[in-house]
């Protein structure tokens, strides 16, 4: 076995000319792609940076109702007879499931900025 030693004070054998120029080719070739490899993680980086400094908060878009003056009401025209089974409010439209006095059912979507019908779905026959 070789001493720690002993083995510091041996001189290291040359590379022959041919094995010399294919290491200095490899270590060449690695700082190159350790080079572009730090660019494209430091422009991840930066992009991140970049985006979480930009981006305040959205201001939420306002919706206003076009009711009559400064009311806070509307009444929303259903059909005489009719019982409302359910609803469902999505942004500025409100979905009403209506049990007609014939007893068909329908849904019905008003728009709420208007306070017109938008759609209705009758269902079953």
């Amino acid at each position: 076995m070789v001493r720690p030693e002993e083995q510091e004070d041996e001189p290291q054998e040359a590379l022959d000319p041919a094995a010399e120029r294919v290491r200095r080719k490899l270590v060449r070739f690695m700082a190159i792609n350790l080079a572009i490899l730090f660019a494209a993680v430091m422009a991840v980086v930066l992009a991140f940076v970049y985006k979480s400094l930009r981006s305040q908060p959205a201001p939420a878009a306002e919706e206003t109702m076009l009711l009559p003056g400064d009311a806070k009401t509307a009444t929303l025209d259903v059909p005489q007879g009719a019982r409302v089974l359910s609803y469902s409010i999505d942004g500025m439209r409100v979905s009403l499931h209506v049990s007609l006095s014939d007893g068909k059912q329908e849904i019905r979507i008003y728009d709420l900025r208007n306070g017109q019908l938008a759609a209705r779905y009758l269902i079953g026959d």
